[in-house]
């Protein structure tokens, strides 16, 4: 068998609190295990044993140098069901002094975002298959800044994305 998706990601982080407030405020994550140093959340829509675990390192733990310096990771990407879950997680990401980007990849629609130690995230929307034709394919040549006013006119803000790409259609 194929690896079908990821499971989970761990973070090291700083002060595990800080960063599961984070979570829970920007993307809806929950608490479903935990302890000193340590906690394991599951986002809203899933039925994963945990999305994301947390380990704490302290407050004296240096930035990660990952992209700049070194090679290492360089985002997590989540992935929303709608456009207006996606405008809705672009507003509290902006609120919260988060958002550092939004691009147009054409058949995915991304919000890029920082949490409190500074790792940065995705949180994206997917074409469904069905509404991907040679244009839209063609448009993945070039990154675009998003216009989510007009993502949301040309997809309608309740179209279920991913279905025939990440999902089953």
């Amino acid at each position: 068998m194929p690896v079908q998706r990821l499971n989970h990601a761990v973070l090291y982080v700083r002060d595990v609190s800080a960063s599961v407030a984070f979570y829970q405020e920007a993307l809806g994550f929950r608490v479903v295990m935990g302890g000193p140093g340590a906690a394991f959340l599951q986002a809203a829509g899933s039925a994963n044993d945990h999305d994301l675990g947390l380990f704490e390192l302290g407050p004296q733990a240096g930035a990660s140098p990952a992209g700049r310096s070194t090679v290492g990771l360089y985002h997590l990407a989540w992935e929303v069901d709608t456009l207006a879950e996606l405008q809705r997680i672009a507003v509290k990401l902006s609120e919260m002094g988060a958002l550092v980007g939004a691009s147009d990849h054409s058949t995915t629609k991304a919000l890029y975002a920082k949490d409190p130690d500074g790792l940065e995230f995705e949180v994206s929307w997917l074409v469904p298959l069905a509404l991907i034709d040679d244009e839209t394919l063609a448009g993945r040549a070039r990154v675009r800044p998003l216009d989510l006013a007009k993502e949301l006119e040309r997809y309608g803000a309740q179209t279920r994305g991913g279905v025939g790409v990440s999902l089953p259609a």
